[in-house]
């Protein structure tokens, strides 16, 4: 169990795979493909014991004692195990149930050839790693035989394989700086450009110089990259170790990209978590991070993105019928020598039977980075990010005045940037799917990451909230309120109108009322029926929003039922009947709802009036001034007569 500290960025996963420690009688393999842990006690004879990162992946069986294991890994899936023994053959075990559970071996074809390993690239294929070449296989578990798909003849010092782009590299030349990379892909080879890792020093007489230690593979940003770690430099103006990253297209040369200056020397590990590359200082049990996109500049030249830290105390739980239940965790031992690194981002200590997942901790950058435009570029490509920036946004407008006016902004700004983008790859795949869904498009939804900081989020997480401190000025409050829409303007985003809801209640609040009708005059605020209705029901307070709403609602011009609405709930029958008219619906509205509403006004002369106006229509449209039975008119024609006398029902007027 780890413990939450304060400054460490870095931390030990909670929930770490556990197994059988290292010992003289059990051997600890870890397969990198499957991430699995194989404990194997006596050569296999008195079990072999897979832990994985779940349940399906851990498996427990015994096999046949044929001399010490070197090297052991299921194909993917754990249909075909495959156990190398001797530096000349394999040995496979079937795992599949229809098939027996038996062994068979296959040799190097390469004449005095030493197998230095082998992976897996699918459930059925295996590459074998020789100190002249690779051999290329496709294994058949019905028939107990391997068939060769292709070789490659090449002086190997060492490999390394990285599961997840089927991409293996190769040390060649005597210095070993010379790099081949193969892919496999669908039972095929191919060569990809080869590369030389530039060397500090160039030793004579030549000897091996680039050891696997040294070289590390990982997918940084969707991108693959060979680590390069160089232990001394050239230059005496930056003294200590750097690593290297050559980015390594599927097609095209491969290149230097980036230089991490690690500003000290000594012994180091690598990791990748979350998109940084991690590198472990044993000798001063620290560790730094690396963003490769955080260079506003372009510059391939990096420097930590935050101090050095240590990860987080770790405490061992006891276990066994020897403990007594209170004791208390022990401290793990950080960055042991026994710990083993594997990529890209998991730690092995094997002495002590642990698996730990290295993880990021993102809230203590928020103190360590005081450079809030550059926090937020590191937060925003962070996979568990939204929390700690909804804090971040909240924290600094607590303490902001209007001078960190522009900090604010561009904080608004990154954040709808993403967000920008983000609906625009969602338009474009739904005009995709509209357009190309008869044809099989087979475009991929875009995925909304937690660094999609909507108007939602910021409404309810930080703004409404920022608009109830009472600490803060007013002005400066709108002037927060004003910036986070000019922002989404600025990045051609529709603003929700509960964001302008927000801004007038927040005026009127502080009866800013000159600044609320700028604000509608010059159209800062856009228009909307959600809007127009606020601003009625404001008319108590602030009399003239009224005329605001329905000069609003004229404007959108399909709020014209609104309008009639706003006028008759006002009294105002007469004006509600002209307003219709000038837009041309008068021939289709209800002659009950205006008849109603002049019956309620107590105005006789009024009711007079509308009713002749609704007799006038009739007239025209149907050549009669009697109302049809439809309009349910009965009771106002009876109202009338009680009113006016029998003979006035006929006699039409105008309005």
């Amino acid at each position: 169990m780890s413990e939450k500290q304060g400054e460490n960025y870095l931390e030990l996963s909670e929930c770490p795979v556990t197994f059988e420690h290292a010992s003289a009688v059990n051997n600890v393999f870890f397969d990198e493909a499957n991430k699995q842990v194989f404990a194997v006690r006596s050569g296999g004879a008195t079990g072999v014991v897979v832990k994985g990162p779940d349940d399906k992946s851990s498996l427990a069986f015994r096999m046949e004692d044929k001399g010490e294991v070197k090297c052991i890994k299921f194909s993917l899936g754990n249909k075909i195990l495959a156990v190398q023994r001797s530096c000349k053959s394999v040995d496979f075990i079937n795992f599949i149930p229809e098939f027996p559970h038996t062994e068979f071996s296959q040799e190097c074809k390469t004449k005095n050839a030493n197998i230095l390993g082998f992976c897996w690239t699918n459930w059925n294929e295996v590459v074998f790693v020789t100190d002249q070449g690779v051999e290329y296989y496709q294994v058949f578990p019905d028939k107990r035989s391997l068939k060769l798909l292709k070789s490659q003849s090449i002086n190997v010092n060492w490999f390394q394989y990285c599961p997840e782009t089927c991409v293996l590299l190769l040390s060649s030349t005597v210095q070993g700086n010379v790099l081949q990379p193969l892919t496999f892909k669908n039972g095929t080879m191919s060569k990809m450009s080869k590369f030389e890792i530039e060397l500090p020093v160039v030793p004579k007489p030549a000897k091996l110089s680039l050891s696997e230690r040294d070289v590390a593979m990982a997918t940084i940003y969707g991108q693959l990259y060979v680590m390069y770690l160089k232990h001394q430099c050239r230059s005496a103006n930056s003294p200590g170790a750097e690593v290297v990253l050559y980015h390594l297209p599927r097609e095209g040369a491969c290149k230097k990209s980036h230089v991490l200056k690690l500003n000290t020397v000594g012994k180091f590990a690598l990791n990748v978590a979350d998109n940084l590359v991690v590198v472990h200082h044993q000798s001063s049990q620290t560790s730094l991070i690396f963003d490769i996109k955080l260079n506003e500049d372009g510059a391939i030249t990096h420097q930590p993105v935050l101090p050095a830290r240590s990860i987080a105390p770790y405490r061992i739980p006891l276990t066994g019928p020897a403990v007594v239940p209170a004791q208390p965790p022990v401290p793990c031992l950080l960055y042991s020598s026994s710990w083993s690194v594997f990529q890209p981002d998991i730690i092995i200590s094997a002495s002590e039977g642990y698996l730990w997942y290295l993880e990021v901790r993102l809230s203590p950058a928020v103190l360590l980075l005081q450079d809030k435009g550059k926090l937020m570029d590191f937060l925003l490509r962070r996979r568990d990010c939204k929390r700690v920036i909804l804090s971040v946004c909240e924290q600094i407008l607590a303490s902001a005045d209007r001078g960190s006016l522009p900090v604010v902004a561009t904080v608004f700004d990154k954040l709808n940037q993403v967000y920008k983008e983000y609906l625009e790859a969602e338009q474009s795949y739904t005009q995709a799917m509209e357009s190309g869904a008869s044809r099989g498009n087979t475009q991929k939804r875009p995925i909304r990451t937690q660094a999609v900081i909507d108007q939602s989020d910021m409404y309810t997480h930080v703004l409404s909230v920022f608009t109830e401190n009472k600490e803060v000025c007013h002005k400066f409050t709108i002037a927060v309120l004003m910036e986070y829409i000019r922002s989404l303007n600025q990045n051609q985003i529709t603003v929700q109108h509960y964001l302008y809801e927000l801004v007038i209640k927040t005026l009127v609040q502080h009866e800013l009322f000159y600044m609320l009708h700028q604000f509608l005059q010059y159209h800062v605020l856009s228009d909307s029926k959600p809007l127009a209705c606020l601003l009625l029901s404001l008319e108590s307070t602030y009399p003239p929003a009224h005329q605001l709403s329905l000069d609003m609602l004229k404007r959108l011009s399909t709020a014209n039922d609104e309008i009639v609405e706003v006028l008759l709930s006002k009294q105002q029958v007469l004006g509600a009947l002209r307003f219709i008219r000038s837009v041309g619906g008068h021939d289709n509205i209800s002659a009950r709802k205006f008849l109603d509403a002049a019956l309620q006004t107590g105005d006789h002369m009024l009711f007079f009036t509308v009713f002749r106006s609704f007799q006038q229509r009739n007239q025209r449209l149907r050549g009669s001034p009697a109302f049809t039975p439809g309009e349910h008119c009965e009771e106002h024609v009876a109202e009338f007569k009680k009113i006016f006398g029998e003979q006035s029902v006929m006699k039409p007027a105008t309005v």
